[in-house]
């Protein structure tokens, strides 16, 4: 089913397209802020992630994995949504601008093309770990660690379904 694309709250576009996108923002003075992942089964905790990272600029790129990415940081299994459903479920967030995607395992040739003023991770990671804290940096970028949900991911619903099958 097409669903027409104003509809949604955000959209989902190639990198040249959120480049001049990104440069629009820039050129009106607003703060960009940039998050990223699988998002694979969207759930709670993604939700009140996203908004988190959206509250802390005035507009939210999301750099989303591709299918290939996904398997290679996930496994074989995964993803269990492909690209095009994982990128319509974040567009229609409000907390979302923009959804663009990428193939490799982290987002630095994205970020660099991007420039985001602000990069959120979880704080799950540290700062010191990022590959990606380099690029993010070298633009005058900085990284924010949101707060992170334990026991909200996809990988716990995924083994608390596996285990309400086996009983």
């Amino acid at each position: 089913m097409e669903i027409e694309p104003s509809l949604f709250a955000g959209r989902v576009c190639d990198v040249q397209t959120a480049v001049a996108w990104r440069e629009k923002q820039a050129a009106a003075g607003r703060v960009v802020v940039f998050t990223n992942g699988c998002f694979d089964l969207l759930h709670a905790g993604h939700v009140r992630y996203l908004a988190w990272a959206r509250a802390q600029g005035d507009a939210l790129v999301v750099g989303l994995n591709s299918d290939d990415s996904v398997r290679g940081l996930k496994g074989a299994e995964r993803p269990f949504s492909h690209f095009d459903d994982r990128a319509a479920v974040l567009a229609g967030l409000r907390s979302v601008d923009i959804v663009v995607g990428f193939s490799e395992r982290t987002p630095e040739v994205l970020l660099d093309r991007i420039a985001p003023d602000i990069h959120v991770k979880s704080a799950q990671y540290r700062v010191d770990e990022l590959p990606e804290r380099y690029v993010v940096e070298s633009h005058g970028g900085r990284i924010l660690l949101a707060p992170h949900e334990a026991g909200k991911s996809t990988t716990d619903i995924v083994a608390r379904v596996r285990s309400a099958q086996r009983a």
